[in-house]
């Protein structure tokens, strides 16, 4: 462990900078790599045609990005219970995204797993991590909204007895957290279509969970959230336009989980959606281009997600990518504000 405990924000801080040279460093390499072993991203032939010259960009750098998390949470923070978790969840989900690259790259298309294959791990890891919390790191199966309501989902809770142990199964809770961490996953891996926009929208939004945390003392989640941040700063110097590598389907839903069981953990379900409000409006944008075609036959937006609708109104990428970091930045002052009207 590095850097002096009695300074706490220090130690916030030293993981940004560590976590973003651990990455923007290696990144260079696995770039190489990538390129020599000819694994480039394959780019979706309905989508933007502006896009088609990105195909065969390096991919899979959510792997870097994690290395870089892990890096800086080993070398700063203590492993509590909590810690623990929110690691393993998204390292997990990292690598059932991995095997989606793996799988596109593979077969030369932009589909990897089918939806199935990725709902069935999303299922399987959020009821792990859901028990986890519960029952290990003592997170009450509640909601808490800003102004003190709160909405109790352990009304219908089974004890089971295994092994000595008794174990809480909170069967409402469990379906709100595979619902939030499913949703954040795919939603952060909907936004993944313009070079910097994932990358800078988490950086923005982890930054502020890193205050959320510090704010609740949980300094080592706090140093985790920070990790991350810094990860996408140095992911972000390769991934800014024209980007010379992609996150791939690893790094964004990794990334999304992590934000789900920072959430979790913090008990800022409700806020951390309010401050991830760009990947829930990218999310969104599909939902509602999908049932307006499916019931009426006509569209809503020009192209979802919805960075695309902005790039066939004729705006530059580096355009949308900018103006979206400002409204994420927005979303995440206006979350964190409501923060701390929780009760």
């Amino acid at each position: 462990m590095i850097g002096n405990p009695a300074y706490p924000t220090y130690q916030v801080f030293l993981a940004v900078g560590i976590a973003a040279l651990v990455t923007g460093l290696l990144m260079p390499f696995f770039i190489r790599l990538m390129r020599h072993e000819g694994v480039g991203q394959q780019i979706r032939a309905d989508g933007p045609q502006r896009h088609l010259v990105k195909q065969g960009t390096p991919t899979m750098g959510g792997i870097i990005i994690l290395v870089g998390v892990l890096v800086s949470t080993a070398l700063i923070a203590q492993w509590t219970p909590g810690l623990i978790a929110a690691v393993v969840v998204t390292l997990v989900t990292g690598s059932l995204g991995l095997l989606d690259d793996i799988e596109s790259v593979a077969h030369g298309r932009s589909l990897g797993l089918t939806p199935s294959q990725k709902m069935a791990g999303l299922i399987l890891i959020s009821i792990a991590f859901c028990l986890v919390a519960v029952n290990v790191c003592g997170v009450a199966p509640s909601i808490r909204f800003p102004g003190g309501f709160a909405i109790d989902l352990g009304v219908l809770t089974t004890t089971l007895d295994i092994a000595g142990t008794q174990v809480s199964v909170p069967w409402l809770y469990l379906i709100f957290v595979f619902l939030l961490m499913a949703g954040l996953s795919n939603a952060v891996n909907l936004t993944d279509g313009l070079d910097g926009l994932a990358g800078g929208c988490s950086m923005v939004v982890m930054l502020v969970m890193a205050m959320v945390a510090f704010r609740y003392n949980e300094l080592d989640l706090a140093i985790f959230a920070a990790s991350i941040a810094g990860a996408c700063i140095g992911f972000l110097w390769h991934n800014c336009y024209p980007a010379s590598i992609f996150m791939g389907d690893t790094g964004s839903l990794a990334l999304g989980a992590a934000l789900a069981a920072l959430a979790i953990l913090t008990r800022t379900e409700v806020t951390s959606l309010i401050m991830g409000g760009v990947f829930v409006c990218e999310a969104l944008s599909v939902m509602i281009q999908v049932t307006s075609f499916k019931l009426t036959g006509k569209r809503v937006f020009l192209m979802t997600p919805i960075h695309h609708h902005f790039e066939q109104m004729g705006w530059a990428e580096t355009k949308v990518v900018i103006r979206f970091w400002i409204v994420s930045a927005a979303f995440a002052a206006l979350g964190f504000a409501l923060f701390f009207q929780l009760g």
